[in-house]
């Protein structure tokens, strides 16, 4: 088997990653999305001869390639079928009393796309499913079938942005019973006439469907928030994005995390008692370079965001 079937996940931005995080040898690290495991391989080999990682990921078989990429690593590499938001919860089984940098790459993988019997595609023919984790309950076939069309609608706008949402979610209404990925993106180029352009009109009724099947903006937020609480003083957190939903999330967090106070701006004086836990490491959001968008053109909406715990 050629190397690139093993593992066919190519990890963005990881030299700025390295870069930013900085691992070194006793450090202790975690990558949040371990996916294919390749930032956490850059993030051992760079941590040498003892830095220690920990890999989480809700898809099993994700953790099934990134242990079979990071064999050579096991000693120094422990990893969990787990959410980040119970981060905790492995930090514990380990002793951990927090870690020196945690990596989040957000949103879904190329490997998970490439793979049509997820159903997070519509170029290839699969089931409506979309679940990171396939043990959850929550389908997208639950969603596009058995929600009402105001909701659909609801969900298309907010978390897809989608123009056309409420004709968008009539007509998959109409359309009902939908088996299949490609018969939900018929419905959807329907009412579009047809026609797109560079982007296809079922990019943003997918995302929006796949958001809300794995409720990741929730999770995002709650991640990031209990991620600053185990860093060590100094630590960094570093967030890859994908679109401008998550983007804002962790900026946002980020902008409020760096301020002493976060009352109203017309408010005369400071009651609410909040302390600054980050510096902002990133002015702007860190993008691929041409060469890494050549490369791998996943990374062409990537934007990375940094900070550093205060301490």
């Amino acid at each position: 088997m050629q190397q690139n079937q093993v593992f066919p996940h190519v990890p963005v931005l990881s030299r700025e990653v390295l870069a930013y995080l900085n691992p070194t040898s006793g450090g202790r690290y975690v990558d949040a999305t371990l996916g294919a495991g390749g930032h956490a391989e850059a993030i051992l080999k760079a941590s040498q001869p003892d830095g220690l990682l920990i890999g989480l990921d809700v898809d099993e078989n994700a953790l099934a390639i990134a242990a079979q990429r990071l064999a050579n690593f096991s000693s120094r590499f422990f990893f969990f079928h787990s959410s980040y938001t119970h981060l905790d919860s492995p930090l514990k089984q380990l002793g951990w009393e927090g870690m020196d940098a945690i990596l989040f790459d957000l949103g879904v993988s190329s490997m998970q796309v490439d793979s049509p019997e997820r159903g997070f595609s519509f170029h290839a023919e699969g089931p409506l499913d979309m679940r990171f984790n396939g043990k959850d309950a929550l389908t997208a076939s639950d969603i596009v079938n058995g929600w009402e069309e105001h909701d659909l609608a609801t969900i298309l706008w907010e978390y897809g942005e989608e123009p056309k949402a409420r004709a968008i979610a009539k007509a998959i209404c109409a359309a009902r019973p939908l088996k299949t990925t490609t018969e939900l993106a018929r419905v959807v180029l329907s009412v579009y006439h047809g026609q797109h352009g560079r982007i296809h009109p079922a990019t943003r009724t997918f995302q929006a469907i796949r958001i809300a099947v794995n409720e990741e903006l929730t999770t995002v937020s709650n991640g990031i928030s209990k991620a600053v609480e185990y860093l060590f003083p100094g630590g960094k957190i570093a967030v890859i994005s994908f679109h401008s939903l998550e983007d804002r999330i962790v900026k946002e967090f980020f902008r409020r995390e760096s301020k002493d106070c976060i009352c109203p701006p017309e408010q005369p004086t400071c009651n609410c008692g909040h302390k600054a836990s980050l510096t902002i490491l990133t002015k702007k959001p860190i993008m691929a370079c041409e060469d890494e968008i050549k490369i791998n053109p996943r990374s062409r909406s990537a934007k990375m965001r940094v900070a550093q715990k205060i301490g």
